[in-house]
Formats: C-alpha cells, sequence, structure tokens
C-alpha cells in the first residue's frame, strides 16, 4: 500500500497544487509588506482601531511567534498576530489583521459557517487518524465493510475543508470592507495589494480542499477495488 502507484497519480496533482499555491502566497506576502500602508498604522493598531468600530468588545490583540501564525481564537476572543503583521506598517499587515478580524465578528454574529466548521472538529480530529486505520484493517483482513466505514470515517476531512471555504472567503470580504469603510486603505494601489495577500490566502483553503478530496477518492478506488474483486 506504501507503494501504491494509484496514490501517486490521485496526490502528485496535489502536491504540485500546493507547492505552487505557498509559493503565490510567499511572493504575494513578501510583495506587499515591503509596501508602507498611507495610514502608518501598525497591524496591531489597526487591529485595535477595527475592534473598537465594529463593536468587538472583549476581542484582544497580542503578538504571536512565527511568520503568517496569525489567527482568531475564538475560545479566549483573543487576536494573535505574527511578529511582521503585528508591528508592520505595511499593506499586508492591514490586509491579515483585517482578515483575522473578519474570523471575530463571524464568531460575534453566530455566523453559520463557522459554527459548522467549529462542530466539525472533534470529528475530523478523530476521522483523521481511525479512518485510515479502518481501511487498513478492513483490506487486510478483506472485510469490505469495515473499509468502506473508514472510508466514511475519513471523509470528514473532506467535508472539513469543504466547509472552511466559505468562512475564509467570507472573512476576506469582510477584511475589504472593514479597511475601506475605516479609511485605513484609501488608494487603488493599496486595496489591489490587499485583494492580492488575501487572494492568495484564499488559494491555500482551495488547494487544501482538493487535496483532501483527491486523498478521499484514492481510498474509494482502493476500496472499490478490492469489493470488485470480492465479486468476481
Amino acid at each position: 500500500m506504501l507503494f501504491d502507484s494509484r496514490y501517486l497519480m490521485f496526490m502528485l496533482p496535489a502536491i504540485l497544487l500546493m507547492m505552487v499555491v505557498q509559493f503565490y502566497v510567499r511572493s504575494a506576502y513578501s510583495k506587499w509588506s515591503q509596501v508602507p500602508a498611507r495610514s502608518r498604522f501598525t497591524g496591531a493598531q489597526a487591529a485595535q482601531r477595527l475592534i473598537q468600530s465594529g463593536g468587538l468588545y472583549g476581542v484582544r490583540v497580542e503578538g504571536v511567534a512565527g511568520e503568517l501564525t496569525d489567527h482568531y481564537d475564538p475560545r479566549d476572543k483573543t487576536l494573535r498576530l505574527s511578529r511582521g503583521v503585528h508591528e508592520g506598517t505595511s499593506v499586508a499587515a492591514l490586509a491579515i489583521a483585517a482578515h483575522e478580524l473578519g474570523h471575530a465578528m463571524q464568531d460575534k454574529e453566530e455566523y453559520f459557517p463557522l459554527r459548522l466548521r467549529a462542530m466539525l472538529v472533534p470529528a475530523v480530529n478523530i476521522g483523521s487518524y481511525l479512518g485510515w486505520i479502518l481501511i487498513l484493517i478492513g483490506l487486510f483482513l478483506q472485510l469490505t465493510g469495515i473499509a468502506w466505514l473508514g472510508v466514511a470515517v475519513f471523509s470528514g476531512g473532506a467535508l472539513f475543508a469543504l466547509a472552511t471555504l466559505p468562512v475564509e472567503l467570507n472573512a476576506s470580504a469582510r477584511a475589504r470592507k472593514l479597511l475601506t469603510d475605516s479609511g485605513l486603505i484609501v488608494s487603488e494601489d493599496e486595496m489591489r495589494g490587499v485583494n492580492n495577500v488575501l487572494n492568495a490566502a484564499a488559494l491555500t483553503y482551495v488547494a487544501a480542499l482538493v487535496t483532501a478530496v483527491l486523498q478521499l477518492l484514492y481510498w474509494i478506488s482502493v476500496v472499490a477495488g478490492m469489493s470488485g474483486r470480492r465479486r468476481s
């Protein structure tokens, strides 16, 4: 199974796509992190201003180690910004800070796709380990039912990736509106940079969905092949 050529057939396109997307994300961030926003606000300052204007009371902003490690944690209502975003005054810094605040707005409004994604997390965490184990047990013991059960459990990863996409696209749409309505982004060139950074980030979730679906299709093909051999 480890050397199944079908796995390479299914996953090579996903691997290549992820490589291209990661290059695009790094390129977009590198370019626009060198372009200062006219407002001269740091990502942290912009976040504080947007928190006040958006009525997101109780949301805290703090720095976090790493690059592009920015995220919003709904458990403690904390927006964590990487150093380049937290202290940076670039167009990229403002775009990323606003995107993460888009998630804070979703949390405040109990945005359904965000709630759905959160509900899927426990199942995905279990399925990511249990699914392929059940598949392998089913294949080894020639128990088709167990193998298909493993496929069903494993499919949670693809469902999670699918549920994540609208959440991220909506957060980016909110970010664009936040930045323009607040006056933090004023020129067409700055908005082009914001769009470049946010679109690049969105592609990572598209690539993740494609990867999850192709991996699921691989296991379906394996189990279906076993079922066909048993019938013959």
